[in-house]
């Protein structure tokens, strides 16, 4: 009988770790197949959150990288409008412009001016820029005036618009005689083919010891303004 209870006893405890071992087993085999199990797949960038966060960054930065190309596009497209039809009009010619001379003197200036003024009478649009040639015919030779060194700006003359400039000299008050001047030679820009007028200033300059000219003229649009 005590044999019996012992033989039982062993079976029962056998019987215990053979049901232990195959729920280790089991564990062991759930653990595998879980950690070898396969990953959702985001490479297309719609499968799972995260595919399809990466999705939609990549499509909002191409609309911001369009939308800024489109704005700057644009803003160079009208800076180049205005820029691009002084280019594209051909310049004034001598021969398409009328030019007169006035006397534009302020009482109380120390100096004198005379304005000229180029009026566009070739019957189409025209660009006009920079500093024309100036010259005075005097008694004691020719005398070219020197540039006031402003800034000039391109200016498109339309079919019967003027522009002018201004040319400034001193005024003789010395009491001499002075040089005399008998005319004035205009040379618009970028010409070479010059207009002779009749000088609407003082009749003399004062005398001067040639150290430079003291005949100034500025820019085109600058009439009134050249000293």
């Amino acid at each position: 009988m005590r044999v019996n209870k012992i033989t039982i006893a062993a079976l029962a405890i056998v019987a215990g770790l053979s049901l232990t071992a195959c729920q280790s087993d089991g564990d062991a085999a759930s653990r595998s197949n879980s950690s070898t199990a396969p990953a959702p797949s985001s490479s297309n960038g719609g499968s799972g959150p995260g595919g399809s966060a990466q999705g939609a960054a990549k499509a909002s930065a191409g609309k911001n990288t369009g939308e800024g190309q489109s704005t700057i596009a644009a803003t160079g497209s009208d800076k180049d409008g205005k820029i691009g039809k002084i280019g594209k009009i051909g310049k004034c010619r001598t021969d398409e412009l009328e030019v007169t001379a006035m006397d534009s003197t302020i009482e109380g200036d120390p100096d004198g001016t005379v304005a000229v003024e180029f009026t566009n009478g070739g019957g189409r649009d025209c660009a006009i820029s920079g500093y024309a040639g100036v010259d005075l015919r005097t008694s004691a030779g020719s005398l070219s005036a020197e540039r006031t060194g402003q800034q000039a700006s391109p200016t498109v003359l339309e079919d019967g618009e003027s522009v002018a400039f201004g040319i400034t000299y001193p005024i003789n008050d010395s009491g001499g005689s002075g040089v005399r001047i008998t005319g004035l030679v205009v040379t618009p820009p970028d010409e070479t083919k010059s207009v002779s007028l009749d000088w609407p200033g003082a009749a003399t300059l004062p005398v001067t010891d040639g150290s430079g000219s003291p005949v100034k003229v500025g820019p085109i649009g600058s009439a009134g303004q050249g000293g």
